[in-house]
């Protein structure tokens, strides 16, 4: 909390502020979820331009003649 709220002592019951809280969170972590997702999406599409199949089987089929292993 930037303003503290009033509140109650639990222990007393005196009224009192609730605790002031910093709020700046790091973003970092879900960023990198994100990031992660976008390249999986980018890297799926440049398989598909590169070998092309309209199912996983044909998609297969054209990877295993490029002589690639697995």
């Amino acid at each position: 909390l930037v303003k503290p709220l009033r509140s109650v002592d639990l222990i007393t019951h005196e009224p009192r502020l609730a605790h002031k809280e910093r709020t700046d969170v790091c973003a970092v972590p879900a960023a990198s979820v994100v990031g992660e997702a976008m390249l999986a999406l980018v890297l799926a599409d440049a398989v598909l331009e590169k070998y092309g199949g309209d199912s996983i089987d044909e998609l297969k089929h054209h990877f295993g003649k490029t002589g690639v292993q697995q």
